[in-house]
């Protein structure tokens, strides 16, 4: 397994933080790998999946680059250097583009576990690794990314409320499969077979992205380390689950898509975060259907916590049995 060395003042110094250049990054991942973990993320898929692959096939040295540099156990470092607080998309892939084009190639021969392909021994590889992840963030991402910043936005507050409550090992064990805390300031980071790395006095970051089964580390030499993670399950679909008619009917749309999203415990900004709605919102439908016993209240340390009760899901699963209005 590979884990890291952390002593308690990095630790204690890291944070979590939101990188648009991972999110694109992870989409990247996405596309090339084009499996789905959910509806939305196959909706998704479906809707960009083909644009992608036309593009590649006009540009086989991208194409070729993306097969090489984004291994089944290492990615090519060029591709994704570590992000940092409050880096914009724009800065990040620069960051790419700016590589050292001999280093980009090192890089690959570590990726691919042997030497570069002839069609990649080339200087323009940073640049069209930077090209082709700025397609991925315009076509495919920038035009969701304030919802999905919402999304981000509500995991880091979950995080950061679970390590108030239960302390950084209790936040790290649920991050991703094959990342957990093993005691004596060391922290499994995935279950490879790596040599531990040493992080004391570094900057350490947790970057959530939306796409699932999907994560990585990122290292700048012994400065900056970051680990991204797949955000928490009950907010990874954008879409989520339909609101069916009837009970639209009944409560209205949105109360009902709120009664809808509360299958497992959230928060209001994680609720705020998967409806689009506003905070003002979702508050008076909570507050109705509090009075009316389909939700609970319940607290975390810091945090609230709203799920169906037994009679909200009685009411939700009336309306997928036979006779019943569907949306």
């Amino acid at each position: 397994m590979g884990w890291w060395q952390i002593n308690a003042d990095t630790l204690a110094g890291s944070r979590f933080v939101i990188s648009p250049f991972a999110e694109v990054f992870g989409c990247l991942r996405l596309l090339k790998g084009a499996r789905a973990a959910h509806p939305g993320e196959r909706s998704w898929l479906d809707a960009h999946l083909p644009a992608y692959r036309s593009r590649l096939a006009r540009d086989p040295v991208t194409a070729r680059l993306v097969e090489a540099g984004i291994g089944t156990e290492w990615t090519a470092d060029f591709l994704a250097p570590a992000p940092c607080d409050g880096e914009t998309f724009e800065q990040g892939v620069a960051r790419v583009r700016a590589a050292c084009p001999r280093q980009a190639r090192a890089d690959l021969t570590v990726s691919l576990r042997g030497p570069v392909p002839a069609i990649l021994r080339r200087d323009d590889l940073p640049e069209r690794a930077a090209d082709l992840l700025t397609y991925v963030w315009e076509a495919a991402v920038r035009p969701y990314w304030p919802h999905r910043r919402r999304i981000l936005q509500a995991d880091v507050v979950a995080r950061t409320a679970q390590v108030s409550r239960g302390g950084w090992a209790s936040a790290l064990d649920t991050l991703r499969p094959g990342t957990r805390w093993l005691g004596e300031n060391r922290l499994q980071v995935n279950a490879h077979e790596y040599p531990p790395r040493e992080l004391s006095g570094a900057e350490l970051v947790f970057v959530p992205i939306t796409t699932q089964r999907i994560g990585w580390v990122s290292w700048e030499g012994r400065d900056r380390y970051a680990l991204v993670y797949p955000c928490a399950g009950a907010l990874a679909d954008p879409g989520g689950a339909p609101v069916p008619a009837s009970l639209g009917a009944l409560l209205g749309t949105a109360r009902a898509g709120v009664l809808v999203r509360l299958a497992s415990p959230l928060s209001t900004s994680q609720l705020v975060a998967v409806t689009g709605q506003g905070l003002g919102s979702v508050g008076r439908h909570l507050r109705v259907l509090l009075d009316a016993g389909l939700v609970a209240r319940t607290r975390a340390g810091r945090s609230v916590l709203y799920a169906r009760t037994a009679a909200g899901q009685a009411l939700v699963e009336a309306q997928h049995r036979p006779g019943t209005g569907r949306s």
